[in-house]
């Protein structure tokens, strides 16, 4: 028995109404916008790239992806959801579209100024946090609040209304569920240590960062950081900055049409057999082949002017 069967039928109700709006309103980046939706529909599987995350908390509503966070690497479906609290370098790609329908995903704005103000709200609880994954696990609550976030996309009149109030709920629902640690882990409690950090790395990536260095820069002590930031993104710093590197690369090669020994270098390899190394280890393919496929799936899709976005 498989994932999806074994989910409850509120829960599976709940997505097939999400699944049905965002299949008809997929192209109403409007209302998304004004909802925080980032709404994805792909009819062919792809090949793996390279996405930066915001704060989010992302489903899949039809089909199945691969996605590869720090050395996790799991093929998922609508059965699970991810929450990313802080910027997240993340690897992915559509492995199935559910026949017909295609793959149809949906990737919500995590704002973590609300998920302070609500997780304030609640009760403490005096138990230690469980063990959780890299994958979260759908409540009947939250299904249902993130089922009537995205119902607002057929009463876009409504979105000035209900969209404040639904989100609170869905942040609410969300600290019930066993993703709870990971989405308060970037608070910190009132020291971001871990956003502070991701955004330097990001800023700043090209340089020759340390863990000491990165430590000092946001007023931490190494351990510290190291746990913190392991917590909120199932990587290393270290990870962390090297798979942002490669995602940038990749950037440069596809949209500015790079070579391979000049992304590299601009996003801080020292060595081009080193960046290589890397590149295929991740990629599964060579810097010059995979910016080659990447460059044909944006002509075929006929979005190559556009931003780079080869996978949702």
């Amino acid at each position: 028995m498989g994932l999806d069967e074994r989910m409850d039928e509120a829960t599976a109700r709940s997505l097939d109404r999400a699944a049905d709006v965002v299949s008809r309103r997929v192209d109403d980046t409007a209302s998304a916008n004004a909802l925080g939706l980032r709404l994805s529909h792909v009819t062919a599987p792809t090949g793996l790239a390279y996405q930066h995350y915001t704060p989010s908390l992302s489903c899949v509503l039809a089909g199945r992806k691969r996605t590869i966070v720090g050395e996790d690497d799991q093929v998922w479906g609508r059965e699970r959801f991810i929450v990313t609290p802080v910027d997240l370098p993340l690897v992915s790609g559509v492995v199935d579209t559910a026949g017909q329908r295609g793959f149809l995903a949906a990737r919500w704005q995590l704002a973590p100024a609300l998920v302070a103000e609500v997780a304030a709200a609640m009760p403490r609880s005096g138990q230690a946090p469980a063990p959780m994954g890299r994958l979260g696990t759908w409540s009947p609550a939250l299904a249902d609040a993130f089922a009537r976030l995205v119902g607002l996309l057929d009463e876009p009149e409504h979105i000035p209304v209900l969209a404040p109030l639904i989100a609170r709920e869905i942040v609410l629902r969300l600290l019930q569920t066993d993703q709870a640690p990971r989405a308060l882990a970037a608070l910190d409690d009132g020291d971001p240590v871990v956003p502070r950090a991701a955004r330097l790395l990001t800023e700043r990536m090209a340089e020759p960062w340390s863990m000491r260095d990165l430590a000092t820069a946001v007023g931490t002590s190494q351990p510290t950081l190291f746990r913190r930031f392991k917590e909120a993104t199932s990587m290393t710093p270290g990870h962390y900055l090297k798979r942002l590197r490669l995602g940038e690369a990749q950037h440069r090669m596809v949209v500015l049409g790079e070579s391979a020994a000049q992304a590299a270098s601009a996003v801080g390899y020292r060595s081009a057999p080193h960046f290589s190394r890397d590149y295929r280890q991740l990629y599964g393919r060579t810097p010059a082949a995979d910016a080659s496929r990447l460059r044909e799936q944006l002509r075929q899709r006929g979005s190559g002017a556009g931003p780079f976005r080869p996978e949702p």
